[in-house]
C-alpha cells in the first residue's frame, strides 16, 4: 500500500518514509508512526508523519504484516 491516503495511516503503524534529505536518492527509512502531520485526506507525494524516533518524512509505503 502506498502512503497517499490519510485514512490508511495511524499511530503504531510500521511504514517506510522518505526523509527530506533523502528525496533525491529515494532512500527509505523504516519506523513506527507516532503522529500524522498532514491534515489533508490525500497527498500525492505521501502523508507526512513523525516517527517514534522523532524523524519526519512522507510515507512512501506501508509495511504489510505477514
Amino acid at each position: 500500500m502506498n502512503g497517499q491516503n490519510r485514512k490508511d495511516i495511524y499511530p503504531g503503524l510500521e511504514v517506510d518514509i522518505i526523509l527530506k534529505k533523502d528525496q533525491r536518492s529515494g532512500q527509505l527509512t523504516r519506523g513506527i508512526v507516532q503522529s500524522l502531520l498532514t491534515s489533508a485526506t490525500y497527498h500525492s507525494r505521501g502523508i507526512k508523519v513523525r516517527l517514534e524516533d522523532g524523524q519526519i518524512g512522507r510515507v512512501a509505503q506501508i509495511v504489510e504484516e505477514d
